[in-house]
Formats: structure tokens, C-alpha cells, sequence
């Protein structure tokens, strides 16, 4: 296990580099600059701001002074928010989008497992037809379609919800129903299919000759086995829902990260775009991990290697 986890830790970092110089040097070949966007600057202006943030070097110089400070954890200061760090950017965005993305995460995995194995219990019934047809609409459906048609309804309609900011317990619950509303739909197609492979295997029908009942043999043999699948989906998609979905919180005006990351995109503000792109790389790969650990805990049998 130990030297299973110095050899993913070591190919973790080989990936954040690879990340970080191909996102840095692709940043570079979009048209356009992060003082280009505002009233166009005087030339001398243009000049003194790209000599201050150190943009009138070659790109490659710039590259190897942005990796140094990478090394040292300092991701450097922020091109459009004058005075501001990254690390304080993302130190003060990421626990927003954690929370709800958070929330989501739980919301989907409570709904999600259960759904899915409902589903495969009662396959072929109209029960199973009807969750095929909400989780198919929910895979298909994009998460800031799902935002807006609640949004419409539950606040600019009802006027039951609110719709912006994250004030109270209250404005939590549209911007989380669309977060988790994909990730319910996937696990619950996910646990349903990993669910009747499972129940069809011998194990499964001598447990049943056996005369164990049907809710133990579900919860004692079935679901720890069914469950696998979901696992490994939670790692990535955990990590990318801690985030926040960039286009929901921007939908209802939440100051996460991931608002951040769409504002750093539009603005060209290099630095941000570094930073929220290297961070979520390092949840991805982390979570991963996590996640082949759990494996192990979760199934003795499995070899890692």
C-alpha cells in the first residue's frame, strides 16, 4: 500500500507540471490581454502594466519565473482584482463552492444509490421506467438549463425561493438541486446497471436457496459489491462539484471559485486562470487516489499494484 501510494503521489505531481505548462502556454495563444478588455490604455500605460506583472518578458522566461513561484506555492497576485493574491482568491472562493457543491455531492449520493437500486430491484416494472426516464433526462439536460427553468418557476413565478447569494439557509437550495440533479441522474443509471450484474451472479441465487432474506442478501452481499462503479465516480466527480459548476454559480450569484474562474477567463487575468485551473487538477488527482484506496477498503480483493 505504502509504496503504491509514493508511486501515485509521484505521477500526481509529473501531471499537475504537465498541466500547468500546457495550460500556461495555450493561455498565451488566445487573442487579446489582460489590459485590452477595459478603455484602451495609453500605450506608455500599456507599457508600465505589462513591465509591472513582468508580461513584457519572452513567454518563456515567464514560464519559469510563474514555475518558481509555483514551487514556493505562491500562485502570484491577481492581474484585474489590483492587490489581491490568487492564494487568498482561492482561499476565499473554494470553501463557497465547497459547501454547496458539497451538499449537492451528499444530496445526490442519498438519492442517487437508493434510486438506482430501487430501479434494478423492480426492473421492467412502470417504477424502473419511470426512474430510466427522470435519470436519462437528467444526464442529457444541462445543469444551467436545470438552474434557470428552477429559477424561473421557484423565484421569478412563486416567488417561494430566493435567487441570488447565499445568505441564508433558503438560497442554498436552488443553486444544490442544480449542482446534484446530474450526479443523482449518472449514479442512479450507474448503481441500477452495477446492481442487476450483481444480482444475477451465483453468489447472489445461493444466498437466496439458502433462504437469506432479500433485504440481507441485498445490503450484505449485493450493494457492497454493486456499489464499486459509484466509487470511482465519486472521486472525479466530487472533485469537479467542489468547485462549483462555473455556469450555476454564476446563474445565482454565488462568490465561489467557479464564478472566478469564468470572470479570470473573460478578463484574461493570467495568474487566476493558472491558479483555479492547477487547483482543480490537484482536487482531480487527489480524489482519484482517494478513490483507488477506498477500493481496497472497500473489496479486500482487489491487487493494488
Amino acid at each position: 500500500m505504502g509504496v503504491y501510494i509514493v508511486k501515485r503521489i509521484s505521477l500526481a505531481v509529473v501531471t499537475l507540471f504537465l498541466v500547468a505548462t500546457l495550460t500556461f502556454f495555450l493561455m498565451f495563444l488566445v487573442p487579446g490581454g489582460p489590459f485590452l478588455s477595459e478603455k484602451a490604455p495609453s500605450p506608455q500605460t500599456l507599457q508600465a502594466l505589462e513591465k509591472k506583472y513582468g508580461l513584457d518578458k519572452p513567454v518563456g522566461i515567464q514560464y519559469l519565473n510563474y514555475m518558481k513561484g509555483l514551487i514556493k506555492s505562491d500562485l502570484g497576485p491577481s492581474l484585474k482584482m489590483r492587490g489581491r493574491q490568487v492564494n487568498d482568491i482561492i482561499k476565499t472562493g473554494f470553501p463557497i463552492s465547497a459547501r454547496v457543491g458539497g451538499i449537492a455531492m451528499l444530496l445526490a449520493i442519498i438519492i442517487g444509490i437508493p434510486l438506482g437500486t430501487f430501479s434494478a430491484i423492480n426492473r421492467g416494472k412502470w417504477s424502473d421506467n419511470v426512474v430510466m426516464l427522470i435519470s436519462t433526462f437528467g444526464i442529457a439536460v444541462p445543469s444551467f438549463v436545470v438552474a434557470t427553468v428552477l429559477m424561473y418557476f421557484f423565484g421569478v413565478t412563486l416567488h417561494i425561493l430566493p435567487t441570488y447569494g447565499l445568505s441564508t439557509p433558503l438560497h442554498f437550495i436552488l443553486p444544490v438541486i442544480a449542482l446534484s440533479f446530474y450526479p443523482t441522474a449518472y449514479i442512479s443509471r450507474l448503481m441500477r446497471s452495477s446492481m442487476l450484474d450483481v444480482l444475477g451472479q451465483d453468489y447472489m441465487r445461493t444466498a437466496k436457496s439458502k433462504g437469506l432474506s432479500q433485504f440481507k442478501s441485498l445490503f450484505k452481499h449485493a450493494l457492497r459489491n454493486a456499489i464499486l462503479p459509484v466509487v470511482t465516480y465519486l472521486g472525479p466527480a466530487l472533485a469537479y462539484i467542489l468547485t462549483g459548476s462555473l455556469v450555476v454559480e454564476k446563474i445565482f450569484t454565488i462568490p465561489g471559485l467557479g464564478s472566478q474562474f469564468v470572470s479570470s477567463i473573460t478578463d484574461r487575468d493570467y495568474p487566476l486562470i493558472m491558479g483555479t485551473t492547477i487547483f482543480l487538477a490537484f482536487l482531480l488527482i487527489t480524489m482519484n487516489v482517494i478513490v483507488d484506496i477506498v477500493y481496497k477498503i472497500i473489496d479486500p480483493r482487489i491487487k493494488l499494484k
